[in-house]
């Protein structure tokens, strides 16, 4: 008897494992080719003969693409499966990338980067519609913080890799090598078995007219999501050249200091799943890390600070930045009608693409302008406004009735 009443459970961990590390794997790839062609920019900038204006406007472009694509792909990801989705997603991304290394050019180059856009968009739509669907309920949030640790990991590499296989096989050879993962790991997928959420929706009879996930809890946490990468993008792409220059920072501490602040909050990614797994009130987790995130924050705007200070104080941000994700994740997921994880989670990422786009523009104009301090005092003000709008949409995202069943 207790060999037949372990046989089911086993089974559904063993499927919750095999979907986490199947999703955690394509979330890697998603990192990973984000950073493909930034770090190939001395080359591309040699090869093509181009300023760095125009390899710009190739990021740009992917950008927007998958800015504009991210909401119709979570729409599509819940009409015809989000595997299928994924897996597509998996191809076109590194095909992108390997018909780059084959035929380079500059038209091409801008065309790899808009398929790699939309590559780009299946990602969070489809990655948390299954996870939603197959993952044990009182360990979801340490799902999320697993998938999304290893997006960090696969950004954090990247650099590394990239630089290994220039330097190795050469620059068109690297760009089909990195390109060559996506669909390695697509076949990957197909043979482990990767499940579907759609599959799961239709065993409990949710192929029923899908209701409208234009909420107001949705729209909301769009809202905190641009907020949330509108506070972060400063301090991560500008806030070297905001210490070295409006601090008197040296370059190599202000390095470290940030080193030290990205790891800190891949670290805290892990941590934060541990706490979203143990509260329901995730808005107050986030309000909370990120008004003691907004009082350090102040602190290295308004005062230079000693070195090892400074890192330290850096350290905890990005600590506390890290343990937001996941119960970020599980707002997203509480407020998501049943059977509409992909939308759900494909319009609010949009915030992300947004912040992605005001960011540059903004923080740019502010060192133009030569005030560096405002890097940090943007990224407090962002932060506070992150701290209210999290209160109000923990509030919003409890309120709809029963949330999808977890399978």
């Amino acid at each position: 008897m207790v060999d037949v009443l372990a046989a089911p459970q086993n089974v559904k961990a063993d499927t919750a494992l095999r979907t986490l590390t199947g999703i955690s794997v394509a979330h890697w790839v998603s990192h990973f080719h984000l950073f493909v062609l930034p770090m190939l920019f001395p080359f591309l900038k040699a090869q093509l003969g181009v300023g760095y204006i125009e390899l710009g406007f190739a990021l740009t472009v992917f950008g927007l693409v998958s800015g504009l694509t991210q909401a119709p792909i979570g729409y599509l990801a819940d009409h015809i499966g989000a595997r299928k989705v994924l897996l597509i997603g998996l191809s076109v991304g590194g095909l992108a990338l390997i018909m780059l290394g084959l035929h380079l050019s500059y038209t091409s180059l801008v065309l790899c980067a808009a398929l790699l856009g939309l590559a780009n968009s299946v990602y969070h739509p489809c990655d948390y519609a299954i996870l939603a669907a197959h993952m044990d309920e009182a360990r979801m949030g340490r799902a999320f913080s697993i998938h999304t640790f290893a997006g960090f990991l696969g950004g954090a590499v990247a650099p590394a890799i990239m630089a290994a296989l220039v330097a190795s096989i050469g620059g068109l050879s690297a760009l089909m090598v990195a390109g060559a993962v996506g669909p390695v790991v697509a076949l990957l997928m197909v043979a482990m078995g990767l499940p579907d959420a759609r599959a799961a929706a239709r065993k409990h009879g949710d192929d029923a007219p899908k209701p409208n996930v234009l909420t107001p809890a949705i729209m909301m946490l769009t809202i905190f999501f641009m907020l949330l990468g509108l506070s972060n993008a400063g301090i991560a792409n500008f806030g070297v050249v905001a210490l070295m220059s409006g601090y008197g920072v040296a370059f190599g501490t202000a390095n470290l200091a940030l080193t030290c602040f990205l790891g800190a909050s891949a670290i805290g990614v892990l941590a934060g799943g541990f706490l979203a797994d143990r509260t329901e009130r995730h808005g107050q987790v986030a309000a909370a890390c990120f008004a003691i995130n907004a009082a350090i924050v102040l602190v290295i705007a308004a005062v230079a600070l000693p070195s090892l200070l400074l890192t330290t104080l850096m350290t905890i941000a990005g600590f506390l930045g890290g343990v937001i994700a996941p119960s970020r994740d599980m707002l997203v997921r509480a407020a998501a009608p049943p059977g509409a994880a992909g939308r759900a989670f494909g319009i609010v990422s949009t915030g992300f693409n947004f912040s992605g786009i005001l960011a540059p523009l903004l923080y740019g104009f502010i060192m133009d302008q030569k005030m560096p301090h405002w890097v940090f005092g943007a990224s407090v003000v962002f932060m506070l406004l992150t701290v209210l709008l999290a209160l109000v949409t923990d509030r919003k995202a409890n309120g709809p009735a029963e949330p999808a069943a977890v399978h």
